[in-house]
Order: C-alpha cells, then structure tokens, then sequence
C-alpha cells in the first residue's frame, strides 16, 4: 500500500507528499544537474553570461549547440537542462519583450520578464496532465541603467544574484565564485572570473569552440555575443586553455 501512494506522489504533479514535496519538480531539478554548465556574473559595468556547450560527437555542428539566446536589446538568458523546454520559455520571454515595446513603448525590465517567465514555469507545477520545465535559466540584463541577474528554477520561482551557476557541477562553481567573486570587479573581470569558474571542474581546460559568452554592458545596453577568436585570445591569456 505505501509503495503505491509512493508511486502516485511521484506520478501526479499535482499531489503533495505528507512531507510538503512536490516529487515532479525535484525530478525536474535533477534534469537541469545533467545539462552542462552556465554562469553569470554581475559587474558594475554589466552582466557576463558564459556556457559549456561541448559537443556530444565530434560530427555535430558546433554553431547548432545554443546554450545563450538573445531575448531584446539590453536582455539575454542562459540555460541548463534540457534544450527543448528552454527554447519554448526563451520564445515566451521573447514574445513578453515584444508586448512590452508595443504596449508601453519602452523596453521590458529585467525583473518583470524574469517574473513573467516564472508565473508561465509554475502554471506547470499546479497543472494534472502536463510535467514541470526541466530547465534552469539566468536571466541577465540592464534596467534603468543598472545590471541585474536573475535564476528561474523548476519551481517558478526567481532568484537574484550577484554571481550564480546553473547546471552540472553547480555546487563547485558556486563554491569557486564565492570565493573569487568581488563587487568592485568590471566587466573584463567578471568575464574572466565566468571563464575560470568554469575551467575550474574542466580537468583538460577550456576550449573555445566549446564556450559560448555574452555581455550587456550598462553603457550601451546591449547584448553582444564574444566571438570564437575573441574567447581563444582570452583563454590564452588566462592560462585556462585545454592541450592543443
């Protein structure tokens, strides 16, 4: 009889646990741990979005593999877990930045779009027949000329940081940007602080072809990707390159 009532807290979304748990959602939690890792950093000049994106197989066109997405001008989301369920909450984020401009004639703040995509991701926690997003997402950007950064989790619930990590080994980078991370760092250094934490559980370093950054800075406000060359040139100087 228990292992049936078991069975059925981790079968329906919708049941609590005699514990408060939702099951669903920390399965969903668990899909985001297996999905490569992202960072974001918050600099007082900007925000430092940077991934893991390593290919699977060496015949996989590395420019498919897209861990950082564009969502307006002054905004950008990173994501961990899997591919399909962030797509679908970057084009609701998209489509909220869109309706924002046309309502209301100015760009969507970073927080409200954060809340928008979170309220959409709980839905699913509360909701019989569907599963929750097993993705984790950092959104980043410039509001009112200030850098914020935001974590949605499974659960719709956001969070802001200064620095976090998302996805596998998420508890080793977090460790290292606590350490390393400090609130008087630019954007230069927030984009290398993003690189070593992520070299940091790379026992064979980085690759450039294998990372994928961005940064919107508070001056221009604008999302900008770092291009392969650029992230080979940094990763040189740093010293955190994988063997040639």
């Amino acid at each position: 009889m228990q292992g049936n009532e078991q069975q059925a807290y981790d079968r329906g979304i919708t049941i609590f646990s005699p514990d408060g748990r939702l099951y669903q959602v920390e399965y969903a939690r668990e899909a985001v741990k297996r999905g490569t890792a992202s960072v974001g950093v918050r600099t007082a000049d900007g925000v430092v979005l940077a991934a893991d994106r390593h290919a699977r197989s060496p015949l996989i066109e590395r420019d498919s593999i897209e861990k950082i997405h564009e969502i307006d001008d002054h905004v950008g989301v990173a994501s961990a877990g899997h591919v399909a369920d962030a797509r679908q909450l970057i084009d609701v984020a998209r489509r909220q930045a869109q309706v924002n401009r046309l309502r209301y004639d100015e760009p969507a703040s970073v927080e409200s779009l954060t809340k928008e995509v979170t309220d959409y991701i709980q839905q699913y926690t509360q909701t019989g027949g569907a599963r929750p997003f097993g993705v984790a997402l950092l959104v980043a950007g410039i509001e009112d000329g200030e850098p914020r950064l935001f974590e949605t989790d499974p659960s719709g619930t956001p969070y802001e940081w200064q620095a976090v990590a998302i996805g596998g080994s998420r508890e080793e980078i977090q460790n290292y940007l606590e350490e390393e991370y400090t609130e008087e760092m630019d954007l230069e250094g927030g984009l290398e602080l993003a690189l070593r934490a992520l070299a940091s559980v790379n026992d064979e370093g980085l690759d450039a072809t294998g990372v994928d950054i961005a940064t919107i800075d508070v001056e221009s406000e604008q999302f900008s990707k770092v291009t392969e060359e650029e992230i080979a040139e940094r990763l040189a100087e740093f010293d955190i390159g994988g063997e040639e």
